[in-house]
């Protein structure tokens, strides 16, 4: 008599299987399986790893962080519509607790997450009650017209610092309001956070320096262009200044580098690895030999230590590089 066995059932039996036999699971796969058997709360205390790392004002930060899209379901995933759906089911409240609990065990001591996202903040002070000590920097989207709820949320949920979104930091310096920006830097910092402004263009930091505005950090796209997406000819400067694309982040490399060789501000590098589109070891070196202080990169619980160990053997080869390091 044939036995009929449901989806979940099937993928439980599967896991034998793809233990047994060299079987590579696909993401879609993983996503599955969390679901089958989402993963109890991490137990702390975690063992604390070590990874080089350097200061921002008062605070100590691995020179590796944890991302915060992948874990609140932002994805840029080009045209493959599924994505987004797919890491909110993939990140549970309990997946992304053991993720932070992984990096905290393999000494990335920092992650960043969106305010945009409550839920993210949620799940922090749970983990943070559980005895978490990972450190969270929010990355914020103010209202305009009230720049300190969103900062004194942040600060409330036990952010140690806060920056402005990229995608707004790039606006409001198109849009000519370089003094809101100044005003919000100002805010971030009279409730003791450390205090950053994240921007795709380089026009924004550019702008900003100029301004003489004094953030204690900048968030900068860095990444190298050679990739299949980054070369399509549909990608028109037009779409691309209208953010229309789910590809373009560093549209200026060689610029961005020449000019944050200039700034004696810690410079986080975001986007390092083109969404995924670039290998880690070629995007961590491309970032830390070019200047980069920090590399923030999105992170699944079963990258984090390929992750770790790549950055910092790559870190260890660039004591003597071309822009000194800043932190």
């Amino acid at each position: 008599m044939t036995k009929n066995f449901g989806r979940r059932s099937f993928l439980k039996k599967s896991i034998g299987a793809a233990l047994a036999g060299p079987l590579v699971m696909s993401l879609e796969e993983r996503a599955l399986l969390a679901q089958t058997a989402s993963p109890a709360s991490p137990k702390f205390p975690v063992k604390q790893g070590t990874m080089p790392s350097g200061k921002i004002g008062r605070v100590n930060v691995g020179r590796l962080i944890c991302g915060g899209n992948l874990i609140g379901g932002f994805a840029h995933s080009r045209d493959l519509t599924y994505v987004s759906p797919l890491l909110k089911h993939y990140f549970t409240d309990e997946k992304i607790m053991e993720t932070w609990a992984l990096c905290e065990e393999h000494g990335v001591n920092t992650m960043v997450a969106s305010f945009s996202s409550p839920h993210s903040a949620e799940v922090y002070r749970k983990y943070a009650k559980l005895g978490g000590k990972i450190q969270y920097i929010a990355q914020i989207n103010p209202d305009e017209n009230n720049l300190d709820t969103v900062v004194s949320q942040a600060a409330d949920s036990g952010a140690v610092g806060a920056f402005l979104l990229g995608n707004i930091g790039d606006l409001w310096v198109r849009q000519g309001h370089i003094a809101r920006v100044g005003a919000l830097i100002d805010v971030i910092k009279e409730h003791g956070l450390i205090a950053g402004v994240a921007g795709h263009e380089l026009r924004t930091p550019h702008e900003i320096e100029k301004a003489g505005i004094q953030p204690d950090f900048y968030v900068k796209t860095l990444h190298t262009a050679n990739y299949w997406s980054h070369q399509r000819p549909d990608q028109t400067k037009e779409v691309i200044d209208n953010y229309a694309t789910d590809n373009y982040w560093c549209r200026e490399p060689k610029e961005t580098i020449e000019f944050m060789a200039t700034v004696k501000r810690p410079w986080i590098a975001y986007k390092v690895l083109a969404a995924g589109a670039i290998r880690p070891r070629e995007g961590f070196q491309y970032a830390f030999a070019n200047g980069a202080d920090f590399a923030l990169v999105g992170m699944f619980d079963f990258q984090v230590r390929e992750d770790v160990e790549i950055a910092t053997a790559i870190i260890a080869q660039q004591q003597k590089r071309a822009r000194a390091w800043i932190a």
